[in-house]
């Protein structure tokens, strides 16, 4: 091992660019030969250790791990790669080693900024989060610089799911109180009598691999299991012993609620003061899940009056939570500190599964849990671009029309075009359709190389047909339809004649736009959220709903009416750049003349 010192005499001379770059034989790192004094505005003298290593003359990829990873993931590594194992790397620090590695791999400790990318001057090729979450990696910077960010998502589901059942007994039975007054020195039998889990109904929010690991522990336990999810499959809930209802009489029915859904646009605060409301009195929840998935004032608010008996919580909104927060203060509170995944086991399997993701990609090969999409050619992404907008978000409009417990299996997707056929892949469209109908309610981000093994997962089954049109070959699509069969709707009117949840639309001036809703044809631009409205036809009618919205400052983008004949039944699309609070979109489902109602985020 041969190294030399080249003293660094500026900021600019710390940094590697892709014009100055290193051989890949070489490795970097900075040392300090004094430090930065705070009295002083001088900068000390810093060297970069430039050394040579024989190992990666052999042509290897060399994978940067910049968090402590377990040992077998690093042997898995080290039999493909030349591994770098740096630990608590600066941002500064990173930047610089980044342009010499292939891969990097980091958990939630390291951030993978823009920077991080533009340093790399190109030849960094996979980023692997040993984990779930990605929070800390910017995706589209990663994207932009051709970069394929994977995670582990699977490892971690036995640990979750076995520390959600430590934490339900632990309530149960006010273990964590107990123990604390013993250690104080007293005895207090009466005050921590607890109640019994056998014959108990819980509600697993979030059927996905922990939410169903909870629910076989929780039979186990001779609890009664109830599940909601809209990807839920029946088989699989019917082997397990469980029920799948609505999330309504989930929440309403449980005495026990356990938290195992992502934090998306629609869980957001999804329990709430009105959620607790409808609440059996005493219920008790876990959450192993995302804090965000619970309004923490709310549940104090819950707690102090009696809706609530007592919470077990590893997550929080904010980590970690203020030392004076009244949530974790509360008496009848159980806190962890995010160790849902802390078990020995459970790392030494992250660490498998990112190397594992992470030689594959190296190898060239699709990663299934890629989180990013792939770069694609800048003349095609520009032709198919409002179209690409246009198929995620008639994904986006037709899931949140599905109603009931049944979930979403089977969709098809019409294209209408001019086309040849061989002359219009439509993969990266239906890949955008799957985006749209799995993300609002799902933590995966889906994307060209994950779609189709995200939808089979799920068991949603995804056709296509082709409808050859007369036009211009010059426009790739004259519209795109999206059917969803075997489900109810929220909104009656969205069930087409052969009794699918139907919605079509079409690309005008470059703009996305609705086109038609079950049978009914409308013209509704999709940028901002849409209120869709069953009236009776009838004059006033835009006139009484324009008025409601304005009196909030809501504005109005589009409206569009689309009638069965004059004086019957229309259907009204009314397109929003704000959210209209609850008593608005209360008020204008009172209008006498409207029949049913439904709003729409996009």
């Amino acid at each position: 091992m041969a190294s030399f010192k080249i003293p660094a005499l500026n900021d600019h001379s710390l940094s590697l660019s892709s014009k100055s770059r290193l051989p890949s034989a070489f490795s970097v790192t900075l040392r300090d030969n004094l430090r930065f004094s705070r009295s002083s505005s001088r900068l000390q003298r810093r060297f970069l250790i430039v050394t040579a290593s024989s190992a990666s003359i052999t042509g290897k990829p060399t994978v940067l791990v910049a968090e402590k990873l377990g040992e077998a993931g690093l042997t898995l590594l080290n039999q493909f790669a030349n591994v770098d194992c740096s630990y608590n790397l600066s941002p500064e620090e990173l930047c610089t080693k980044i342009s010499l590695c292939d891969a990097l791999i980091v958990r939630s400790g390291t951030k993978v900024s823009r920077e991080v990318f533009e340093s790399s001057g190109g030849r960094l090729k996979v980023v692997g989060r040993a984990g779930v979450g990605i929070d800390n990696v910017d995706l589209a910077a990663a994207t932009e610089h051709g970069c394929l960010v994977v995670n582990a998502p699977t490892a971690n589901t036995v640990a979750a799911a076995e520390h959600g059942v430590a934490l339900l007994a632990a309530m149960a039975r006010n273990i964590a109180q107990a123990d604390a007054s013993v250690k104080a020195g007293k005895w207090q039998r009466n005050k921590y009598v607890g109640v019994s889990l056998v014959g108990k109904t819980i509600a697993v929010l979030g059927f996905g691999k922990v939410g169903s690991e909870v629910a076989r522990r929780a039979k186990g336990l001779g609890m009664h299991v109830i599940a909601h999810d809209p990807y839920a499959s029946a088989d699989r809930a019917r082997a397990i012993g469980v029920d799948l209802v609505s999330f309504e009489e989930a929440i309403a029915t449980a005495d026990f609620i356990s938290l195992h859904m992502p934090l998306t646009l629609a869980t957001n605060k999804i329990l709430n003061d009105e959620t607790f409301a409808k609440m059996k009195k005493g219920v008790r929840i876990v959450n192993v899940a995302r804090g965000g998935v619970i309004d923490e004032e709310a549940l104090v608010r819950a707690l102090d009056a009696g809706i609530v008996a007592q919470a077990a919580l590893d997550v929080f909104t904010e980590e970690p939570p203020k030392q004076d927060s009244k949530l974790v203060q509360h008496e009848r509170v159980t806190v962890t500190p995010h160790l849902g995944a802390s078990t020995m086991e459970a790392q030494e399997g992250v660490a498998i599964e990112i190397a594992e993701a992470v030689v594959g990609a190296l190898k060239g090969e699709l990663a299934a849990t890629a989180v990013n999409a792939p770069m694609v050619p800048a003349e095609v992404l520009t032709e198919l671009k409002p179209y690409v907008e246009l198929a995620e978000k008639l994904g986006r409009l037709a899931v949140q029309l599905v109603a009931g417990v049944s979930g979403v299996k089977n969709v098809k997707v019409s294209y209408a075009s001019s086309r040849a056929p061989d002359d219009l892949d439509t993969r990266l469209l239906r890949a955008m359709i799957t985006k749209g109908l799995i993300e609002p309610i799902s933590s995966v981000y889906v994307n060209l190389v994950n779609s189709d093994y995200t939808a089979k997962q799920r068991g949603l089954r995804i056709t296509e047909e082709r409808i050859i049109i007369d036009g211009s070959s010059e426009t790739p699509l004259e519209s795109i339809q999206v059917q969803i069969a075997n489900v109810e709707s929220k909104f009656a009117s969205a069930i087409s004649d052969s009794g699918e949840i139907k919605v079509e639309g079409k690309v005008k001036d470059g703009i996305p736009h609705l086109t038609k809703v079950g049978s009914f044809e409308v013209d509704v631009s999709l940028e901002g959220s849409i209120i869709l409205c069953r009236q009776v036809d009838q004059p006033g009618m835009i006139g009484k709903v324009g008025s409601i919205l304005g009196e909030e400052n809501v504005n109005v983008s589009f409206m569009s009416v689309g009638r069965i004949a004059p004086r019957k039944q229309a259907v009204m699309a009314i397109g929003v750049d704000d959210q209209p609070s609850k008593q608005s979109l209360q008020r204008i489902g009172e209008v006498p003349a409207i029949e049913e109602f439904v709003f729409l985020k996009l």
